[in-house]
């Protein structure tokens, strides 16, 4: 039963090869960013003189760092 509780938890982070750890670090970086990333569009949205490229420029680097991990 503990086995497969914790394969739940190590399937998917080794598919990408990473531990668990290292992958809840790279996946909780990824979230506080995307995070930070949608306050600057909302600030934007309400001042839209405020942050005009930092919501856009941040998802170019997340999706960028995505697509080349594991390279």
């Amino acid at each position: 039963m503990s086995s497969q509780i914790a394969r739940l938890f190590t399937t998917h982070p080794h598919s990408v090869d990473e531990s668990y750890f290292e992958h809840l670090l790279f996946a909780g970086t990824f979230s506080g960013k995307l995070f930070i990333a949608g306050l600057a569009a909302l600030c934007h949205a309400v001042l839209p003189f405020t942050f005009e490229k930092t919501a856009s420029r941040m998802i170019n680097e997340l999706h960028h760092r995505m697509h080349n991990r594991s390279k």
